[in-house]
């Protein structure tokens, strides 16, 4: 029988972190996911290995609710990729292999563009990203292609 853990941040009792229900995603004749199901444990250790083209940028961005799947169903932290995408993203971050910042931006360029990607902006969500951004401060006038990989 599984661990319960009682998560206070989303007042509920979870059996399992993730769970993706016969996921299907298509770009336009060619099936990045097919009928994909997984279910992830809290604190368990996952890896999603495959070939090129096998779908796992796909199915990552499904669970950042980057992307929207084309059939099926998935959850994190018991919370639904569709109804709840909004709550999702409060508590979940995506960071691609390929960094995704604009070089020619400043930091703070490529925050205030990516917070209007996401209809918000810095200032509405200061409270949630304040110490990162406290820690950011010095840099935010900096180019991004002049940042270290790490500071990226």
């Amino acid at each position: 029988m599984g661990e319960w853990i009682y998560n206070s941040s989303f007042d509920t009792v979870m059996d399992f972190a993730v769970t993706v229900d016969n996921v299907f995603k298509r770009y336009g004749q060619v099936e990045a996911l097919q009928g994909v199901s997984l279910s992830v444990r809290p604190g368990e250790l996952f890896g999603i290995i495959g070939p090129d083209g096998a779908g796992k940028t796909s199915l990552f961005r499904i669970l950042a609710t980057l992307l929207l799947a084309d059939e099926g169903k998935a959850t994190v932290c018991g919370l639904d990729m569709v109804k709840d995408y909004k709550a999702i993203r409060q508590r979940v971050g995506y960071m691609p292999g390929r960094f995704s910042l604009y070089q020619d931006l400043t930091v703070e360029e490529n925050l205030s563009f990516f917070a209007t990607v996401f209809h918000t902006t810095i200032e509405e969500n200061y409270d949630l990203v304040r110490d990162i951004y406290r820690q950011i401060e010095p840099f935010r006038k900096r180019r991004a292609g002049a940042l270290s990989g790490g500071m990226k």
